[in-house]
């Protein structure tokens, strides 16, 4: 049985993605290396929309923003965290590993945060260097305001650290026109490559933190990273083949062209919002992304067991909740390379399985419901 994946990282693999990496490894140290990060740091500006240097290192997201922590402060500096999901969590948790002095804005799980609050915040307290957020709350499905988020902190001394691990290439951010200080995205997501590798942009205010910031870092040092970008190299030996990889799928996100790939995940994401609204299910986070869709399981219905029987039955791999939310929704992710029969396939599952489970289904109904939006659009 073919195995599908809908969990919001890793995301499924373009078959140019997955053919590099069967290809002989070349070694980092050389021109042909030089050559391909080029073209990848080119390619990582057009995703991340910006003309200042994005960094490259060889981690999951989580090294990333573990990097911008080590890089921008010193012991004791105040920062602010919107914290209203799993990852705003983890912002709070490895500030709070660094000695940083924590605030957090507390939103409700499955809601998106108020700029004016954190507008409030700033003005409360001057001190505050930093303002923590994410584009898309992986764990809740929610989009954020980025740019609402961006005009009230650009309004202060305070610099913006944007999560977009989730979110780039499936929600619009235009970091420089924004004026998002740092983004953080990571390779399994959008971008369709495995895990791996971590990406981390800053604008000039960013980098005015790290000449200024004390906290200790070796591996992790933005400085050593950049100066080793005019060289074509990174300063340690990096994941060449998932470099290599990127470039395909760089090359693919190009040809498609930006706002045609965030267009698609919205349809996508419609479809199946539309379709889980036909079969009686409420969608938990508010405003919904594109990049995953957050599902409340229906009271007599187990997750577990529906996501079992979809991956057992059907090949269809979902994911479930995290923390307090673990048992009480499911999430499907419409994000990197799905095309229009995924949609619809993964649809179908959910419907046979919650029929199978004694859940009141007609069949067929949303199945109908997903591709009225797909038909409705042209991708």
């Amino acid at each position: 049985m073919k195995v599908r994946i809908f969990t919001p990282g890793p995301t499924p693999l373009p078959q140019e993605v997955k053919l590099s990496q069967a290809r002989d490894i070349i070694h980092h140290r050389t021109p042909e290396f030089s050559e391909i990060f080029r073209k990848v740091c080119d390619g990582l500006k057009y995703v991340f929309q910006t003309k200042n240097d994005v960094l490259v290192f060889s981690s999951s997201g989580t090294g990333a923003m573990e990097a911008v922590i080590a890089n921008l402060f010193s012991w004791g500096d105040e920062v602010l965290v919107v914290s209203g999901g799993k990852f705003g969590e983890r912002w709070t948790e490895i500030s709070k590993a660094f000695g940083l002095k924590v605030d957090t804005i507390d939103v409700d799980w499955g809601r998106a945060p108020d700029p004016l609050q954190i507008e409030k915040k700033l003005q409360e307290n001057k001190k505050i260097k930093a303002v923590f957020t994410q584009l898309v709350e992986t764990s809740t499905g929610v989009v954020y305001d980025v740019k609402g988020i961006s005009s009230v902190v650009n309004k202060s001394s305070a610099v913006l650290v944007v999560d977009a691990i989730s979110g780039l290439g499936a929600q619009t951010l235009f970091t420089d026109e924004w004026g998002v200080d740092v983004v953080v995205a990571g390779s399994q997501k959008g971008l369709m490559l495995p895990p791996g590798l971590s990406f981390v942009s800053l604008s000039t205010r960013a980098w005015q933190l790290v000449d200024n910031a004390s906290l200790p870092r070796y591996y992790w040092d933005f400085k050593k990273a950049r100066a080793s970008l005019s060289r074509g190299q990174t300063p340690f030996t990096p994941s060449v083949s998932l470099i290599c990889a990127l470039e395909e799928s760089l090359t693919l996100i190009r040809e498609e062209g930006l706002a045609n790939v965030i267009n698609r995940h919205r349809i996508f994401a419609e479809a199946v919002r539309k379709a889980v609204s036909c079969l009686g299910l409420k969608i938990f986070g508010n405003p919904p992304s594109n990049a995953v869709t957050a599902i409340s399981v229906p009271t007599g219905i187990d997750a577990e067991k529906l996501r079992k029987k979809m991956q057992d039955d059907f090949g269809i791999v979902i994911a479930g909740g995290q923390a307090h939310l673990s048992g009480k929704i499911v999430r499907i992710a419409h994000l990197g390379w799905m095309d229009k029969i995924d949609i619809i396939g993964v649809i179908s599952a959910l419907e046979m399985s919650l029929f199978q489970l004694g859940y009141g289904v007609e069949l067929g109904k949303a199945s109908k419901a997903a591709q009225e939006v797909i038909t409705g659009n042209i991708i």
